[in-house]
């Protein structure tokens, strides 16, 4: 599987609500070598949303700003959701 299975993989998990799955075929694709992508990020982090894990989401925008990839508007919009989901609103204006 490529980067694209995975991100679909991914986003599907993410749709159905199990972001614990999500997380597993992450550590999967980092584990075979692959780079995760923005858009392979941004279904991540709306699976973390999902799950109510905003904690998990903040440090993976974190990560992915630190693996030099550029976040753009959907990724603020996932980021957002997910601290507002946790009660975090303070975070979300960050």
């Amino acid at each position: 599987p490529d980067i694209i299975t995975y991100s679909a993989l991914i986003s599907a998990c993410e749709k159905g609500g199990q972001w614990e799955n999500a997380v597993a075929f992450f550590e999967e694709l980092l584990q075979r070598g692959l780079e995760p992508d923005l858009i392979t990020y941004c279904a991540l982090i709306s699976a973390y949303e999902k799950g109510a894990q905003w904690e998990k989401a903040l440090q993976l925008f974190d990560e992915l700003q630190q693996r030099g990839v550029e976040p753009n508007i959907i990724t603020y919009n996932a980021l957002i959701s997910a601290c507002e989901k946790g009660d975090q609103w303070e975070k979300a204006l960050a």
